[in-house]
């Protein structure tokens, strides 16, 4: 009696998947069809990891019509300190993303209402602030206190860029002060974090909303979880610096799905006007 002899599969040669038609959940690990899961708002159907998408995707995703009559686009940054392949690095980017920065803005309608809305996009130098996005970012809520309409800024981000030194880190200062004075008249301000919303800008702008409401499973905090717990030279708590955690630990208001994002805002929205 003859016996085949047992070739086990290489890991690699196990599951060969076509590129681009299937996509592996960073949180659970399961596999997906890719037109599912942008059925799906690029929500895992499995554990709901929400995978991150691009400023004109939540444009799409949010706004009434799709449509944003977007200011100051050809805004760019320079390289104030001559910093090694940062212009390189920048051209690259805006090749690769279509944007001149990491930031857009404009006016636009949610449920008939009309707002300044503004989002970052990680895909730009991992949504570092620099000084362009610190400006941008500054004439959005200049624009909100002047016309007198809510101010929607959806954050994503890495933290300060590192190629602009000092020049990045006062963007912090500028916003925050410029949120000072929007306060001041009163113009509602609803910040929305998603995955990751770190350092500087969540130190700023991020946490500075009236309403601030934050996608479900998004690391936020001033420095990564790593970071800290080597840091300390403690184990943090489970699922610290996540949506849920800071929920519950009031540093969010709300914890909402990408599918319910837009509903939620045109409740909010409503809720403000006819106060106003």
């Amino acid at each position: 009696m003859w016996f085949k002899k047992k070739v086990e599969a290489k890991p690699e040669e196990k599951l060969k998947l076509p590129t681009g038609l299937w996509v592996k959940c960073d949180t659970c690990g399961e596999i997906l069809y890719r037109k599912e899961l942008e059925k799906n708002l690029w929500i895992c159907t499995k554990c709901n990891f929400h995978f991150r998408i691009n400023c004109r995707n939540y444009i799409s995703l949010l706004l009434d019509d799709a449509a944003l009559d977007e200011q100051d686009k050809d805004l760019e940054a320079l390289d104030p300190l001559g910093f090694q392949d940062y212009k390189k690095k920048l051209r690259d980017d805006q090749e690769k993303t279509g944007l001149k920065e990491g930031v857009v803005y404009g006016f636009a309608t949610i449920g008939g209402i009309g707002v300044v809305f503004a989002a970052m996009d990680f895909r730009f130098r991992g949504g570092s602030m620099g000084s362009v996005i610190g400006e941008k970012i500054a004439r959005a809520i200049r624009a909100a206190r002047e016309k007198k309409i809510p101010l929607i800024i959806l954050s994503t981000s890495g933290g300060a860029r590192m190629q602009e030194g000092i020049f990045s880190l006062m963007q912090m200062a500028k916003t925050s002060a410029e949120l000072a004075l929007l306060a001041q008249d009163k113009v509602p301000y609803i910040s929305i974090l998603t995955n990751p919303t770190l350092a500087g800008v969540m130190a700023s702008y991020g946490s500075l909303g009236d309403i601030i409401i934050a996608e479900p499973g998004a690391e936020l905090g001033f420095t990564g979880s790593r970071v800290i717990q080597q840091t300390i030279g403690e184990k943090l708590p489970e699922g610290f610096q996540r949506s849920e955690f800071l929920l519950e630990h009031g540093m969010v208001d709300l914890v909402v799905s990408r599918k319910d994002l837009r509903n939620t805002l045109i409740k909010i929205l409503t809720i403000i006007s006819k106060r106003g």
